[in-house]
């Protein structure tokens, strides 16, 4: 193993369609003093040690303590896919390891209890090893046999490319590879799929790890297999499922959302390591679906608390938003894999709005508490006791299956930033402090971004022939500037599919300053967004801001502002307190003194304010109260 280099979460194979390289993951260290490395290490230090304490709080272990005759003396607890949130926060272990070079003793521990929790023909469920053993494989529909198989396969792959001489990450490989074995002997013929899709990609993995076709195989038959209705009707219809017609064929996104994405994620696998042009298509083709009509303007996605669903075109109504947070992952995760085989920069622009929305704003500040589903809006009075929409993040759910996702995804979230290879370059596609090296080039990065508009690259390496350093430029983004050594140069005319290249022979010291200029904004939604109809939402940069209860002035709820159009915005800087920048925005406060529920316009008082707003991904961390997203307009008479 002298010559492995470790490597993050999608790495294909040389012979794949990909555009983009991903680099070595030591090939990205994020500083902590930026937003990305700072929920890096908040990641390590909170986030992580509170899913390893929730796990054995909540009885995960302790159901795969049953299977070994451990603690035969309790019962099952939790949902039957329980077993996830163990291979989860394993991966995430895993991945933390590889970035900090530390292990923890939750990787060996959980090695040894999956190893001696495993049957001998390689099952490893703990709802169906014990009570439920003749169950086993007669529920695919319901069962998350093969999704809790898949997360399992994961954290192998995890533990293959970060640590591969440790113990327990051999341990881990081993588990995963005979499970993975067993289902490739039972399914390699069959037409059946599990209910809730995620086989698909960690089988591709697990082929790019090991090189055993066989793996890659049955992970392109379970996304052919899906669309022909084998799952049944069920309690949503086979549109929950994806099962009602082949996604080759398909023409929407639908069902479930976090079902659809990982699907359409192990769709990309399985097509670019099988040169499948027409499946890679079929993929873009769902995902213009969901970027085109049913994904919030924070990158969330799902309308229906009912069955944690796409609603129809343009069903996107803010209050009722369920866009959950492992949705948001898996969107995240599926533009990766999109943006590694195409190279399009609208990939890119989408993993940086739902990750700096949509997944930043599930987290508290603190690391220990976590939004499942993620409103636009939560109103005055809202019933927060429940935990599908509560006031406040919790510390843990029934279904926690949010957390460890989130775990994960922070602590490889380095193997995300950047791109590159000898040939083709440095590309940098997410924006942190830091350092960025591969193909025998480095750079540094300074920067405040997303607070700050100017990041500064300075080139740490010689090189002896020219190659070129490519910058994202947002598509929000008009006026970009550039300075190049010291000397002004034109933006504009760099820009090639919205990244600004520049290929030249460098030298250690050059520098870029790249000015991504941030004025506040108001955006709207398409017509057709009846919910969201003569409102506007608040972004600067990559951010969207929102008002929360705790800004608006004293005798007020949020409903009662309603946005002045003709006064300009206003942006605030802060060296303490909740956010570095929030905006100030100019607001008629409409009285709702009156008593009927319906009254002629003339019967509103509105008096001028100014309110603050600030970025979604920060609300909920002071006292609980309302909030929203989108804004009314002032109508003229006010």
């Amino acid at each position: 193993m002298n010559d492995f280099v470790p490597h993050g979460p999608v790495l294909p194979t040389a012979d794949a369609i990909s555009a983009l390289r991903p680099l070595p993951a030591s090939g990205v260290r994020l500083s902590t003093e930026g937003l990305l490395g700072g929920w890096q290490e908040r990641n390590a230090t909170a986030t992580l040690p509170h899913c390893v304490t929730q796990l054995d709080r909540h009885g995960n272990l302790a159901n795969l303590r049953r299977v070994t005759g451990d603690r035969s003396d309790v019962a099952f607890r939790g949902f039957w896919f329980a077993d996830t949130d163990v291979h989860k926060t394993l991966e995430a272990a895993f991945w933390e390891q590889g970035r900090s070079g530390t292990a923890s003793p939750f990787t060996v521990d959980a090695a040894a209890l999956l190893e001696k929790a495993q049957d001998p023909d390689g099952y490893l469920d703990s709802y169906y090893q014990v009570e439920n053993r003749d169950k086993q494989w007669t529920e695919l529909h319901f069962s998350h046999e093969m999704y809790t198989a898949g997360h399992l396969i994961q954290a192998a792959v995890a533990a293959a490319r970060t640590a591969p001489g440790d113990a327990a990450a051999q341990q881990v490989l081993t588990v995963a590879r005979r499970f993975a074995d067993l289902l490739v002997t039972r399914y390699g013929d069959s037409p059946e799929v599990d209910g809730h899709p995620e086989i698909e990609t960690a089988l591709v993995e697990l082929y790019r790890v090991t090189g055993h076709r066989p793996y890659l195989d049955l992970a392109g038959r379970f996304v052919d297999n899906r669309g022909h209705g084998v799952l049944g009707e069920g309690r949503f219809g086979p549109r929950y499922f994806q099962d009602h017609e082949p996604l080759r064929s398909a023409a929407e996104v639908t069902g479930h959302v976090v079902r659809q994405l990982y699907l359409l994620a192990g769709a990309v696998d399985v097509a670019v390591e099988t040169g499948d042009r027409e499946l890679l298509d079929a993929v873009v083709r769902l995902w213009d679906s969901a970027q085109n009509s049913r994904t919030y303007v924070t990158g969330g996605q799902g309308s229906r608390h009912r069955d944690e669903a796409f609603g129809d075109p343009y069903e996107l109504p803010p209050d009722r938003a369920y866009a959950e947070t492992c949705a948001a992952i898996g969107s995240f995760q599926l533009a990766w894999r999109l943006l590694l085989a195409t190279g399009e920069a609208r990939y890119a622009d989408e993993m940086e709005r739902v990750l700096l929305n949509g997944i930043a704003g599930s987290t508290s500040v603190d690391g220990t508490a976590f939004f499942y589903s993620n409103p636009l809006h939560l109103r005055t009075g809202h019933d927060g006791s429940h935990e599908d929409a509560p006031t406040q993040r919790l510390s843990w759910y029934s279904c926690a299956c949010c957390p460890p996702n989130l775990a994960r995804l922070m602590a490889s979230l380095h193997g995300y930033v950047a791109t590159g290879s000898a040939g083709d370059g440095l590309q940098l596609h997410l924006y942190g402090p830091g350092t960025v090296a591969g193909g025998g080039h480095e750079v540094t990065v300074d920067t405040r971004y997303p607070w700050d508009e100017q990041i500064t690259v300075t080139v740490s390496s010689a090189a002896d022939t020219p190659w070129t350093l490519a910058m994202r430029v947002p598509a929000w983004c008009d006026a970009p500037r550039l300075i190049v050594n010291g000397t002004q140069a034109p933006a504009r005319g760099q820009i090639q599919d919205g990244y600004l290249r520049l290929h030249r022979s460098w030298k250690p010291g050059d520098t870029v300053v790249l000015t991504l200029t941030m004025p506040s904004r108001l955006v709207a939604a398409h017509p057709r967004v009846d919910a969201s109809r003569g409102a506007v939402a608040l972004a600067r940069g990559p951010l969207v801001y929102c008002l929360e209860q705790a800004d608006v002035p004293a005798d007020h709820d949020v409903e009662d502002l309603a946005l002045d159009p003709a006064a300009p915005l206003a942006v605030s800087y802060h060296s303490g307190g909740l956010s570095p920048v929030t905006l100030r925005v100019p607001m008629r406060v409409r009285s709702s003194d009156f008593v009927p529920l319906y009254s002629d316009i003339s019967s509103f008082k509105t008096t001028a304010a100014t309110v603050t707003a600030i970025p979604y991904f920060l609300w909920a961390n002071r006292s609980p109260g309302a909030m929203r997203v989108w804004i009314p307009l002032a109508t003229r008479e006010e």
